[in-house]
């Protein structure tokens, strides 16, 4: 068998394994990249609306008092469950590469590295909107002010983001076990990646407009 045709079968082998479109472009990855463009435009509304409502209504009133959104946030332990998150998109490239080179005990531990900073970053949110809510001074809630409303909706919504991650990286870290897992999973793990590299981007975007914002 000539060099060519054997490519030619080799070719023909691996397009069995994953289904392109026209584009050749896997399915699967043109599926998650539409799902991601949709979301950027839902995620794109309810940042601009944060947005514009901090713009039309900068005072932040409280039970009758204006409060400073500063003395509400607690900027070190967002910052820190930040670099967190960011940690979570190294070790999640990692578990693809680690897939790519059918490394499968590497992958299996960066998967459990990415689940172990993503669920950080989640207990980190829970307590921060805990402790926004029981404020004895200045209690944040979702209804109390404009920007409570606002605030939550958007990082809750990011949030239920992660959980959803999460939920899909424990499935692949349990299911890596299964005999069935095998070389032609990489394509699922790198769509789970491309869907938890969009969650952290968005997190990149809200931080400094949300938060940072706030200080300047």
């Amino acid at each position: 068998m000539s060099e060519a045709t054997a490519q030619h079968s080799h070719d023909e082998a691996d397009s069995h394994h994953v289904a392109a479109t026209n584009t050749g472009i896997p399915n699967k990855k043109l599926a998650m990249w539409a799902f991601l463009a949709s979301d950027c435009m839902f995620f794109g509304t309810l940042i601009s609306t944060h947005l514009i409502y901090r713009r039309v209504n900068p005072d932040v009133v409280i039970d009758g008092n204006v409060v400073p959104v500063t003395s509400i946030f607690d900027i070190e332990l967002t910052s820190a469950s930040t670099f967190i998150l960011l940690m979570s998109s190294l070790t999640m490239a990692l578990t693809v590469s680690a897939m790519h080179k059918h490394n499968v005990k590497a992958a299996r531990w960066f998967l459990l590295s990415t689940i172990f900073f993503g669920s950080l970053f989640i207990g980190a949110q829970v307590y921060e909107f805990n402790h926004f809510v029981h404020n004895e001074a200045h209690p944040l809630t979702l209804t109390n002010t404009i920007f409570g409303s606002t605030f939550y909706v958007l990082t809750g919504t990011h949030g239920v983001h992660v959980l959803i991650g999460l939920i899909w990286l424990t499935t692949w870290y349990f299911y890596s076990f299964s005999p069935k897992f095998n070389e032609e999973n990489v394509m699922d793990i790198e769509v789970t990646g491309l869907y938890w590299h969009f969650v952290d981007i968005v997190w990149i975007l809200i931080f400094p407009l949300v938060y940072i914002l706030e200080y300047i």
